[in-house]
């Protein structure tokens, strides 16, 4: 039996708002689509202990991250009837203000794929080996806590 090839998720750098727009613009041809659900994940410039966070750097154990992916990935689809999932997550370093998380989700009707997209994030969140370092605005860090927002 032939293992199947897992979808990478990660991308160098920050996301591009470019190839967020060109990749919804690829969806236009599917006519069995009815509804898109976006979430646009962005580093914000927290006070943290009286220091601004200019950057995030994410690092990932990739083999792993990849694997627990796809069995989200097959179970969000199953669960929630959907047409198309992409997730795109940054590697490397993230300016604040910039895209490290994007998550698009499709489907015939607009509940299905609001809701997919909104459990996709949070298991990102919970599941995958993912971590932050919170650089500071004078080149300090911290290992970033993620919380339920």
């Amino acid at each position: 039996m032939q293992e199947k090839k897992l979808i990478n998720i990660f991308m160098q750098g920050p996301v591009a708002p470019a190839f967020v727009a060109e990749s919804i613009a690829r969806h236009s041809h599917k006519k069995d689509i009815g509804a898109h659900s976006i979430f646009l994940g962005q580093v914000r410039d927290d006070l943290i202990g009286g220091k601004k966070v200019a950057a995030i750097e994410y690092s990932t154990y990739e083999e792993m991250a990849l694997k627990q992916m796809a069995a989200i990935r097959e179970e969000i689809f199953s669960v929630f009837g959907l047409t198309c999932l992409h997730i795109h997550h940054s590697l490397g370093l993230v300016q604040a203000g910039e895209i490290s998380l994007f998550v698009f989700a499709s489907s015939p009707h607009r509940r299905a794929a609001i809701d997919a997209c909104n459990v996709v994030v949070e298991r990102i969140k919970k599941e995958l080996p993912i971590w932050g370092k919170e650089i500071f605005d004078d080149a300090s860090y911290t290992w970033k806590q993620n919380t339920n927002g």
